[in-house]
Order: C-alpha cells, then structure tokens, then sequence
C-alpha cells in the first residue's frame, strides 16, 4: 500500500479529523469502520488524526485510533512532531501514558533536534516529562516472568508483574507510598513475593547500568525500589502486622520538630547502597546530601526526587505529610498546618502529628510542614548541575528547558 500522502484526503477523512475536534468517539468509531478512511491519513500539515486526538486531549478518542492501529511512532508532521509529542505538549498524562504503552519511541527528535521529554519541558507541562523520563515498559519487566535458558520456573511469577510494574511506574518516590502500593496489594503482602520482586529489581537495576545506552538515572530509581521492598520483606520477617510498624517508623517525627528521622536516614542508606560507585549520578547525588545536617534543607528526598523524575522545586503545589502525593487539599482542621490527600492519611499520620499540633496552634504558626517535599535547592549550584549530567546519560533528556527555567 502507497504511503499516505500530506493534504490527499478523502471527504470521510476530512470529517473525522472535524469529528476529534468535537470529542464525538461514537462518530468517529462509524467513519473508521468505513474503508474510504485511513487510520494514518496525513493533513495538509502531516498531522495524522491520532496526533489531533493527542493534542486536543482527547483520550477516548486515542484510545479508539490506537485500536484501530494508528502509528504512534509516524513523524512525517512538517516539522519531525509525533503524536507523543503532541500528547506532552497538551499536558495530558493519562494520553502520553497511553501513547508510551502504545510503543512511542521517546528518543525521536523534532526538526530542532528536541525528543516530545524536552519539548513538554519547554512549555511547562513537567508532569508529561515525569511520566516520559520514568516510563518503564511492561514488556521488560515481564521478560522476567518467562523461564530463561536452563530455568525450569520464571524468575518472577507472572501475577506479580502487574503490581511490581505499578510501582516502578510510580513518580511519587516518598518511601510511605510506596509501602502502602504494596500494602494495597495482597499479592505482595508476603515474604516470597517480595522476595523474589527486589532480586528483579537488582537485575534490572544492572541491565540499565550495562546496557549500551546506559542509563543511571532508571538504574537509581530500580535500586531504591528494590530497597524499599528489601524493607518491607525485613518488616514483615520481623512483624505480622501488614506492614504498619514500618509505616509508622518511616512517618515518625523527632520530639523537637516533627522531622521524620528514620525516614531521612532511611532515603540516604538507600542512596549509599548504590552498587555502582562510579556511576555520576550517585557522586553528584552524594556531594549535594552529604555535607547537609538531617533536617536541614535539601532533603534527601527532595534529591533524590528532582533527579529521578524531572520534577521542579518551582512547582507551586502541597504535598501530602504522609505519602508525599502532590496537589494535597486536605488541611488538618487544628493547626491548618500541614496538608494531606485523603482521611486515611490524616489518620496515619496524627500519631505523630499531634504533638506538634497543639504549639502549632499556641503559635498561630503558618509554617509549612517538615515532611519531606520538594523544595528549592538552596543556593547550590552543583544540583542544576548533576540534574543536567544525569539525564545526559539517557536520551529521554529534558534539561534544555527546565535548565534554563532552574537558572
């Protein structure tokens, strides 16, 4: 079959990309059973009616193209964009998921050399360049879950793919959620699970070290998620409690400020356990933690954070005092202090809470919460720098445009 051509468009075609335009999925899904409408039909622009859905953020109806096999990876748009780029561009993280899933190739440039990461960068939609820089395909986890050579049974047990895989997808790296992602799920709520979840992550964490396009900053974040669910597994050996005690550990405050101690101390041993001591990333991560005093500011979380996902100090938005969840809304009706993202973690965390409350409220304190959060990283100029150099390891890059917002 001849390559579509730009702007050679039947009159089916011309209605349908009118059609995404309204929203209308069930038109469209009469227009594509018709022959006379190419999935992949190119306007006077090369945009193809996937990379309209994508850009006016319709998911629906990119769910339905995809369905219908529309190429996610076509790029003959006037100037090189794809419809992943156009899905970052719009902000939608639910279509630029959906187009990753769909097989989007993260590492093809526009005609001013820019991957759909940076170009989401450019135009502030850092939520878009999170999910772009930290997707992981299933299909690599579930290589695992096949025997291998001389296996006679798969490294990871085929139901356990699901869950593991949620968790490496994941952009909220504050140890409490992801403690509760595997609480949540019963299937890893036992001591073989897990087990046999953080000896894949390990595995992983290697294969991104050694691969020809190496990538430290997935390597990182393979690693610290196999320490948390090493934590989890110790808990639960120690404790038959579901993993409340270690819940608990990690939200406690210390008695002079609320500062969660163990859970500092927690992020940084996960941080020094890197097993590859010359890798950039972990010397850059080291030097920015290391000479900070546990409770001063940066964080390690806050570090670690701004490394792995991209996500900025800039964003103006509150987080959750026990999970870390961004776009808390949910005040302690006390002291108006801190913000959480639901009842449940309002009542994980006032145990340790409330003895800071009641001075909270003597002082008519409007400070903001000690938990862990992204915060700008004082005057430090290294941290731009080792934000730069990490994501110079792999070609999902984005620091050309929140560089230059960092400046």
């Amino acid at each position: 079959m001849a390559a579509p051509k730009k702007g050679d468009l039947s009159a089916s075609e011309r209605e349908i990309l009118q059609v995404i335009a309204a929203g209308n999925v069930q038109q469209a899904s009469k227009l594509l059973a018709n022959n006379d409408v190419r999935v992949n039909c190119l306007d006077e622009y090369g945009m193809t009616p996937l990379m309209h859905a994508a850009y006016k953020g319709k998911a629906d109806m990119c769910r339905l193209l995809l369905q219908h096999g529309a190429d996610v990876n076509c790029n003959q748009h006037e100037y090189g964009y794809t419809a992943l780029m156009f899905a970052g561009l719009s902000g939608k993280t639910d279509i630029t998921t959906m187009m990753l899933d769909a097989g989007a190739e993260t590492d093809l440039v526009n005609s001013v050399g820019r991957t759909a990461a940076q170009m989401a960068a450019f135009v502030g939609q850092h939520d878009c360049v999170t999910v772009i820089n930290n997707f992981f395909s299933r299909a690599r986890l579930e290589y695992y879950t096949r025997p291998q050579g001389l296996e006679r049974e798969p490294k990871l047990p085929p139901k356990l793919a699901g869950p593991l895989h949620k968790i490496i997808m994941t952009t909220n790296l504050n140890p409490v959620k992801m403690v509760m992602l595997v609480k949540e799920n019963p299937l890893l709520v036992d001591v073989a699970a897990l087990e046999k979840c953080y000896r894949v992550m390990d595995l992983l964490c290697e294969q991104c070290v050694k691969q020809q396009d190496m990538n430290e900053v997935l390597a990182m974040k393979m690693h610290y998620i196999s320490c948390v669910l090493q934590k989890c597994l110790t808990f639960l050996q120690e404790r038959d409690d579901k993993l409340d005690a270690l819940v608990k550990s990690l939200l406690k405050g210390r008695d002079s400020d609320g500062f969660p101690q163990y859970q500092e101390k927690f992020i940084r041993d996960c941080i020094r356990k890197f097993p590859y001591c010359d890798a950039t990333l972990l010397q850059q991560l080291v030097k920015s933690i290391a000479p900070v005093e546990i409770g001063n500011d940066p964080t390690a979380f806050s570090v670690l954070t701004q490394a792995l996902t991209g996500q900025m100090a800039f964003v103006d938005a509150d987080y959750c005092a026990t999970c870390g969840e961004r776009g808390a809304e949910k005040r302690c009706s006390l002291c108006k202090t801190v913000t959480y993202c639901s009842l449940t973690c309002q009542r994980l965390h006032w145990f340790t809470h409330k003895k800071m409350c009641r001075s909270s409220q003597e002082q008519g304190s409007k400070q903001e919460t000690h938990t862990p959060r992204l915060k700008e990283l004082q005057g430090t100029h290294h941290v731009i720098h080792f934000i730069c150099a990490a994501w110079l390891h792999h070609r999902a890059i984005h620091c050309w445009g929140t560089y230059q917002l960092l400046l």
